[in-house]
């Protein structure tokens, strides 16, 4: 039990709340499933928790807020557990009044430094006579009742769209609750977009590693656009679902030719392209992880052409630059402002490929 995170062991000291059939949604670590002493539906975001979770024998796996196979009114139990965007919870508290049955037990879990203070205010608009039931492993535990059931909940309902512009390229980007940077051009993207657009990628076949709502493989082929060059493709991997669910909505609307791949990493990747972007995450709720990044940079090599270029931008604090020259080649600043740098590499390997120097600025 104390190898669970804090949220998932407190759900097992409370037990007792679960009755009937059972509904977890937002689950970080498939073992609490074995504690459960029941079965139900497990649903996350996160594409390699999904993958584990559709491998636990009675209970039904649901990536991410895609819930048109999902039975409405059908549980007794809802368990939400905290989502580190505020604006996340509404859609999810949305999803447990669709998933339970009028006068279904609403329960939502969360630590105190991921905001469950303010998701309070939230969940007790929703959920009849709620209350604090437990405090434990820094987390609280609230209890009501759906009095508020919906019949009906899509989640294309909540996509928006938020028209960008860099270096003179513009593109529609779609975006929902918990997406990173939704509603705006990250700043780090916009880095990275305007060095793309001085320095364009001499590539036909790209990948964009942890791609979030399609921003770059949408502005890419919006620049390829405006030139004579034609038979652009950019790939997507991602492993949020409603990032998944963005991408694909932001590739179709601007015929962007390429296909977004649900996945945790690069390890279920197969095949390889002449370039590979990215502005890659560093957080993993409210704590600085930069091991997704750090696998990627492990694996990305065996993913490129040889000769192929990693353009990536990240924190200019975090230790990615002597990673880059370890495992892809020897590493160019093409742009740095007070937060971010844009690295170059291009994969050792490849003839006649070298570095354009440039100032940084």
């Amino acid at each position: 039990m104390s190898a669970l995170t804090n949220t998932h062991d407190v759900l097992v000291r409370n037990l007792d709340l679960l009755q009937g059939r059972v509904a977890l949604l937002g689950v970080s670590d498939p073992a609490v499933l074995s504690h459960c002493g029941t079965t139900g539906l497990a649903m996350s975001e996160h594409a390699g928790i999904f993958e584990v979770l559709a491998r636990v024998p009675g209970w039904q796996a649901c990536y991410g807020y895609d819930a048109h196979q999902l039975e409405s009114a059908a549980y007794d139990t809802v368990v939400v557990f905290l989502p580190k965007a505020r604006a996340e919870l509404t859609l999810r508290l949305t999803m447990a009044r669709y998933l339970g049955r009028a006068g279904a037990r609403l329960v939502m879990i969360g630590e105190k430094k991921e905001g469950i203070a303010g998701g309070v205010k939230q969940f007790q608009a929703v959920a009849q006579d709620s209350a604090k039931v437990d405090s434990a492993r820094h987390c609280q535990v609230w209890v009501g009742g759906n009095q508020q059931p919906l019949a009906e909940f899509e989640a294309a309902d909540w996509v928006g769209w938020t028209d960008v512009d860099c270096a003179g390229v513009g593109c529609s980007v779609a975006g929902m609750p918990g997406v990173f940077s939704e509603g705006s051009l990250d700043d780090g993207t916009r880095l990275l977009l305007q060095t793309l657009a001085e320095i364009p990628l001499k590539a036909d076949r790209i990948l964009d590693f942890a791609c979030g709502a399609g921003v770059i493989g949408a502005w890419l082929h919006a620049a390829r656009a405006q030139s004579t060059r034609a038979g652009l493709v950019v790939d997507g991997v991602e492993v949020q679902a409603q990032a998944v669910m963005c991408a694909e909505a932001t590739y179709g609307k601007a015929g962007v030719n390429g296909r977004i791949y649900p996945s945790d990493g690069l390890a279920g990747l197969e095949g390889r392209w002449q370039a590979v972007v990215s502005n890659p995450p560093f957080h993993s709720g409210v704590k600085t992880d930069t091991s997704m990044t750090e696998q990627f940079l492990r694996e990305v090599a065996q993913h490129l052409e040889p000769g192929g270029e990693l353009r990536l931008v990240a924190n200019s604090f975090l230790p990615y630059e002597s990673e880059i020259q370890r495992q892809i080649g020897a590493v160019e600043k093409l742009a740095q402002d007070r937060r971010f740098t844009v690295y170059r590499a291009f994969r050792r390997g490849g003839a006649g490929v070298l570095p354009i120097k440039k100032p940084l600025g």
